[in-house]
């Protein structure tokens, strides 16, 4: 009998429709629940690599652009990597995201980039071998917390006799 496991569980959106908010609630929620849960971020801004990122996203550093690179070689670095057992869409229009607070603080919060980017969510969300559920990010915090803890509830249940599999192979 293979070993209990937990769950990977991914939040996904454009810029502001509340991964960051939505994320710390869940892995509260969890753990307050008896589970164990950790968050992980990319990028993690407190890693060289992050700040490195971080400074560039910000503008205070130039880097070489590579947004114009296909999508699938974007997903090189990830393959077989653990596939996440769920990834959360947040949904939000990218008016009401520009609206939100701080919008525009880093070089891709932009109406070009953020459609570029959903446009690459919706590519994403074609391949059927992965979990992915949307959720409007439109309603309110607590609603959007019910309806992500909710999903990720059922999908640890469901997964803990389930092997790892690995991301697109």
């Amino acid at each position: 009998m293979a070993a209990r496991r937990g769950a990977l569980i991914v939040l996904e959106g454009v810029d502001r429709a509340g991964k960051s908010t939505q994320s710390r609630k869940l892995v509260a929620a969890l753990c307050a629940a008896g589970h164990r849960a950790e968050l992980l971020r990319f990028p993690e801004r407190s890693t060289e690599i992050g700040r490195l990122l971080s400074s560039y996203l910000e503008e205070k550093r130039e880097l070489e652009d590579h947004s114009n690179f296909s999508l699938d070689w974007c997903k090189q670095p990830d393959v077989g990597l653990p596939k996440p057992d769920l990834v959360v869409f947040l949904q939000l229009r990218l008016a009401e995201a520009a609206a939100r607070g701080e919008f525009g603080r880093e070089r891709y919060e932009n109406g070009n980039f953020q459609e570029r980017a959903l446009r690459c969510f919706h590519q994403l969300m074609a391949d059927e071998t992965l979990n992915w559920k949307m959720v409007d990010a439109s309603k309110s915090i607590e609603d959007v917390h019910k309806e992500i803890h909710a999903l990720s509830v059922d999908t640890i249940q469901a997964v803990t006799q389930r092997p790892l599999g690995e991301l697109w192979k």
